[in-house]
């Protein structure tokens, strides 16, 4: 984009883990930390140039890979410790992916969305 002299957005996607701590997840919450960060940098040196850079971080959303998980006891403890006391849905990320996309994110920059039923502001 910078070498055609294109304005653009960029969406990385994180996870509130990039923002928040758990057990037994260290290095999955460092990378997630890292690509918050990498993101706000590069928003800050790309913004000169149109570049939008922002981070999409989902909570809890149900995949194959964890849904036995979730149907658990443990996995059942961990939702009821989300505030909406649900998993999320992909189709729930939809629209802020767009909107961090899209015209109507236009002066949003080193952004990072949480998608997460409000766990991130729930107590541990």
């Amino acid at each position: 984009m910078i070498a055609d002299g294109r304005p653009g957005s960029i969406v990385n996607i994180a996870s509130i883990l990039g923002l928040r701590v758990a057990r037994a997840v260290a290095s999955y919450a460092a990378s997630k930390a890292a690509v918050i960060h990498l993101s706000k940098a590069l928003a800050l040196e790309w913004a000169q140039h149109g570049i939008r850079v922002n981070v999409l971080a989902p909570g809890y959303v149900e995949t194959e890979l964890n849904r036995d998980f979730f149907s658990s006891e443990p996995g059942q403890r961990l939702i009821s410790r989300i505030p909406t006391r649900r998993l999320g849905t992909m189709d729930e990320l939809v629209a802020p992916f767009l909107l961090l996309c899209g015209e109507g994110g236009s002066n949003m920059t080193g952004s990072v969305v949480a998608v997460d039923g409000g766990h991130l502001i729930s107590s541990l």
